[in-house]
This record gives structure tokens, C-alpha cells and sequence, in this order.
């Protein structure tokens, strides 16, 4: 017989850096009493992963990542940064052999001979063997000198936009003007992320292999974006920083024998046990993911997926969610995800600072929407005055409350853990708007006929009752398109195109 466990603690954040710094503060609050615990922080996507790393390593915690490379590592994330290195020195020889194919743009093995061999023999770069070899028509085929002419015209396009960055140069300004100016020129750091993501064609080619493996390299370069704006914000003095600062992070990731903390999607985590847990991220687009928010069966996977990540912990299990998060460099309000309304309230110690989405809950109204949330006066309530954390933001005692009541130890039990309730399976009592999940779309107008190139992944629409949105996804064809879109306030919704009244904004 087991003594009585701990409550679930659950814990709302501002945004995705101050969950992980809550996250790696508590760590480091429970190892002050128990040098020996172990943690796993979960999450539902590998890109996640990046903000905890860096707070981890910001704690000076050890960790190691299950089942995937660390963020900066990812091949997709060293492909992009190469492009970067290329587009600040095209002759960055390493640079140049990673990406000259990649996505696959017709340069095949006989052409990287020739590039090869034209390097030995005049003992010239790569990039100028490429230039050589276009000049020389004897050489190569016209689709071969085509091909690599497409690659110097793109590596062209994003040096151009490099210039711009490194050319901003301050003069004749005083100190602090000047360190103001740099960190003006910095800025558009992110866009040359983005461009690097899309010029180049890798963004197409993953979302032409419309597999989930693809749309998790899609999020790990949404994430890559969002790191720029980070580095852009924390006053760093841009691009070479930024670049600098990938590889000296991909350098020290290491896998480490015997460290307090790691780091895994809740897939990863099955079969695993572990003391301390982090369950993070419970958002509706994230965990449930935006995929499965149309489909009820999915949605189940899901709840599933979320119990069996929850029965990891052995001693304490914490629950967090983010009131706003970055998507592809876009700040957009975040709704706490379904599965926490649907958790019985007696099994829940708020450790929140100030107001959250559970006070909400367990007060008058029955449920509180992210609109409500976002109303909170945030520097006042979080304690996120800058970046810097210290365990005293965040303090309460480890031991927590006891909890005494009814126990779930098996994958099969997970129906009645979330039916305590009282509710039905995916419902919101008590939120406004209509609840879509899971339910299928019945048109009560006539369908429009949008362009589909007014909703592609990054642009911004107008719904007749959520707003201005962000479009997260496209998927399928003809009437069955769909569209996932973040709406500020009401979370990630997934619509039927024809019949969703979606209007470019």
C-alpha cells in the first residue's frame, strides 16, 4: 500500500520562457531537499523543447534529451543555420557541402565531383569552383549549371539581406546612442530566419511529404524563429551572436551520465517513471495537438497521451500552461487546454502567482477562456521583471498538500479521471463559442470561395466572431481543405475552409 500522494500542482504562466524558468526554478527547489530526485519535464512536441533547454542550462542544471537530438542539433535547425553562415560568407566551405542539395534541387553526385574536383585543382573555395564551372559550359549540362546557378541566386538573395543587418553601422553617435542603434539593426535578425526558411524551398519541400514527422521539422523551424526574436529582444548584437550562439549550445549538448533532469515528449516518456514531473504546455492546438482537434477519435488519443504522460510521476506531478506563446515570431494568446477543465479540482493545488484559469474555475463561473486571462496585470502578478529568475519568485514548500482521496494507477482508468467532473467528454461548460471540437461543421450560409493562397501558414484572417487569427496549417484538397487557425483569446481552431467565412486580413 502506498502512503497518500501529492496533489497535482498546477502552475499558469505569462509565457513559454517563464514556464520553463518556473519549471527549472522548481527543479532546483526540490533538489535542495532531495539531492538525489530525478525529473522529466514532458512535453508534446520535440520543438518545445529549446526554451527548457536554455533554462536549464541558465540553472546550470544537467540534463539530457530522450528520444531526439537537442534543438540545435536538429538536422533541419543546422540546415537552416548554415544557410545563414553561407549568406555571411559564401566561400564558408562546410557551410556550402551541407545545404548545396538540400532540399534536393537537382545538383546530383556527378556535379559534386566536378565542384570537388575544380576546388583541388585551382585550389579555389566551393562557392568560386560553382562560379567557375557556370562560366565553363563544357563542363556541365545545362540543367547541372541551371541548378547550381538556382543555388548561388538564392545564397545571393539572403547575402543581400545580411548586408542590410551588418551594414548598419552607428557613427559619430554617443555611447549609449550607439548601443542603442546596434540594437535597432539587430532586429531584423528573425525575418532573415524566416527568409532563410522560405527562399531556400525547405519549407515547401517538408510540407510536400505531409507526414507528422515533416510538420514536426516545420514546429522545430517555427521555433527557430522564435529563438531569433528572443535573441533579438534580450539586446544581443545580432546575426554573428546569434549564430555564434547555436553552435557554441550544439558544442556543449552532450549526452551526460547521471543528470537530474530529462528532457522527452510524452510519447517518448511511456514505459518511464520518474519522482518529479513537469506535464508542460497544456494548451488546446498543443497538447491536444492541432491536429487532432477536429476529430473526436483523435482527441481521445489524445487524452490518453495526456493520463499516461500524468501517471510518470511517481511523487509530484506538475501541470503548467502558458497564457501567450510565440508562433512562427507571432505573439498570440493561448487557451488552457481542455484536458485541464475536464481534471477533478479536488486533486489541483494552484501554485499560480495571482489570478489564474483554476481560480476561475473552482470560483462562480465554471470555466474562465484565455480572454479572461489575458487581462491579468502581468509584471505585477508574475514577478517577470526581467529576465532573470531566482527560486524565491515562485516559492512553495516541495511537501505540498496530501491528497487522501480515490487514486488512478492504470492507462484504463483514464475515462473516470476525467469524467469526475461531471463532464462530457470534450465539452467547455460555461465557455463562449461555439465548441467545435470533435463536431462537424454544418454551414448556415451559402459557402464562400476564398483564394487558397490568402490563407497559407503565416497569414492573418479575419473570423466573423473569434477575430483576427493566425493561420497555423492548411491541409487536404477541394472541399475538404482545412485550416488551423490561432485565434487571440479562443485558441487554435480548425475549420473547413469553404464553410469557415475566412477573410484575408
Amino acid at each position: 500500500q502506498n502512503p497518500a500522494g501529492e496533489k497535482i500542482r498546477y502552475y499558469q504562466a505569462l509565457d513559454a520562457e517563464s514556464e520553463a524558468r518556473f519549471v527549472a526554478g522548481k527543479i532546483q527547489e526540490h533538489l535542495r531537499a532531495d539531492p538525489d530526485l530525478r525529473a522529466a519535464v514532458l512535453y508534446r512536441t520535440n520543438s518545445q523543447s529549446r526554451v527548457f533547454e536554455e533554462a536549464m542550462r541558465r540553472a546550470g542544471l544537467a540534463y539530457n534529451i530522450v528520444g531526439g537530438f537537442s534543438f540545435y542539433e536538429r538536422m533541419e535547425v543546422r540546415d537552416i543555420i548554415a544557410y545563414l553562415k553561407l549568406a555571411m560568407n559564401p566561400h564558408d566551405s562546410i557551410a556550402l557541402q551541407r545545404v548545396i542539395n538540400t532540399p534536393a534541387r537537382g545538383i546530383g553526385k556527378m556535379t559534386l565531383d566536378e565542384i570537388e574536383n575544380r576546388t583541388r585543382e585551382l585550389g579555389i573555395s566551393h562557392w568560386d569552383a560553382i562560379s567557375d564551372l557556370i562560366a565553363d559550359e563544357r563542363r556541365l549540362s545545362a540543367r547541372a549549371s541551371a541548378a547550381l546557378a538556382n543555388f548561388q541566386r538564392i545564397v545571393n538573395r539572403l547575402a543581400v539581406k545580411v548586408e542590410e543587418i551588418l551594414s548598419t553601422k552607428p557613427g559619430g553617435l554617443s555611447a549609449e546612442d550607439e548601443a542603442e542603434a546596434r540594437i535597432e539593426s539587430s532586429s531584423p535578425v528573425s525575418d532573415l530566419v524566416k527568409a532563410a526558411i522560405l527562399d531556400t524551398g525547405y519549407e515547401n519541400a517538408l510540407k510536400s511529404e505531409n507526414s507528422d514527422e515533416a510538420e514536426g521539422r516545420l514546429e522545430n523551424l517555427q521555433e527557430l524563429v522564435n529563438a531569433a526574436v528572443d535573441y533579438d529582444e534580450q539586446g544581443a548584437e545580432g546575426l554573428r551572436d546569434f549564430i555564434d550562439h547555436s553552435a557554441l549550445v550544439a558544442d556543449t549538448d552532450q549526452y551526460k551520465a547521471d543528470v537530474p533532469v530529462t528532457l522527452m515528449t510524452a510519447h517518448s516518456a511511456k514505459g518511464l517513471e520518474f519522482p518529479l514531473v513537469f506535464l508542460v504546455g497544456l494548451e488546446d492546438g498543443l497538447f491536444p495537438h492541432s491536429r487532432s482537434l477536429s476529430d473526436a477519435s483523435d482527441i481521445e488519443e489524445e487524452r490518453r497521451l495526456a493520463y499516461v504522460a500524468m501517471t510518470r510521476a511517481e511523487r509530484y506531478l506538475y501541470v503548467t500552461h502558458a497564457v501567450k506563446r510565440r508562433v512562427y515570431g507571432e505573439e498570440l494568446a493561448s487557451e488552457p487546454s481542455q484536458f485541464l477543465n475536464e481534471m477533478p479540482l479536488e486533486l489541483i493545488e494552484d501554485v499560480s502567482r495571482g489570478r489564474s484559469w483554476l481560480s476561475f474555475a473552482r470560483g462562480s463561473q465554471p470555466v474562465a477562456r484565455a480572454a479572461d486571462s489575458v487581462r491579468y496585470e502581468y509584471d505585477n502578478q508574475y514577478g517577470e521583471v526581467g529576465n532573470e529568475f531566482t527560486i524565491e519568485e515562485h516559492s512553495s514548500k516541495p511537501e505540498g498538500n496530501k491528497y487522501t482521496g480515490k487514486t488512478y494507477d492504470s492507462v484504463e482508468s483514464v475515462q473516470e479521471f476525467f469524467r469526475r467532473r461531471g463532464l462530457q467528454m470534450g465539452s467547455r461548460p460555461g465557455a463562449s463559442g461555439p465548441k467545435s471540437q470533435g463536431r462537424k461543421v454544418t454551414p448556415t450560409s451559402e459557402p464562400r470561395n476564398p483564394s487558397p493562397s490568402s490563407f497559407v501558414p503565416g497569414s492573418y484572417v479575419r473570423h466573423s466572431k473569434y477575430g483576427r487569427g493566425l493561420v497555423l496549417r492548411r491541409e487536404g484538397s477541394g472541399e475538404q481543405t482545412k485550416v488551423t487557425v490561432s485565434f487571440p483569446g479562443y485558441g487554435a481552431k480548425k475549420l473547413i475552409e469553404k464553410y469557415a467565412g475566412l477573410e484575408k486580413d
